[in-house]
């Protein structure tokens, strides 16, 4: 299950996936997000928090999350990797060449310092 919050004032989205990623979270997610992205334009900031990574339910979950980010990928300033697993790090080095955002990895522990980072981006753009 993927935890969906929407902060419609910040335009900041926050994603927690509860066990492995099915391809009907990345459906629900689009449903809430792009209603937004549609009126606004833009999210500020993607906050996606797991202390470790979870994995995909199957090959339809993976697809479904590959197209969730051609998607969404420019239409996203600031990405924050709250999370413990290796894959933060990575994230953060490798992603940053296929998605526009400003990617910026986080200890799991550090939640109110991503969020932070995510509105001070904010305030200055």
């Amino acid at each position: 299950m993927l935890s969906i919050t929407l902060d419609k004032e910040k335009a900041v989205v926050t994603l927690e996936p509860d066990g492995a990623l099915s391809a009907t979270d990345f459906e629900t997610a689009v449903k809430i997000i792009d209603p937004f992205i549609e009126e606004h334009g833009k999210l500020s900031g993607l906050i996606i928090a797991a202390e470790s990574f979870p994995g995909w339910e199957d090959f339809a979950a993976l697809s479904e999350h590959l197209k969730f980010i051609k998607n969404h990928h420019k239409k996203v300033k600031h990405l924050a990797f709250i999370t413990d697993s290796a894959i933060g790090d990575f994230a953060e080095k490798i992603a940053s060449h296929f998605v526009s955002a400003e990617i910026k990895h986080f200890p799991f522990s550090q939640r109110k310092e991503a969020r932070e980072w995510i509105l001070e981006k904010r305030r200055r753009s």
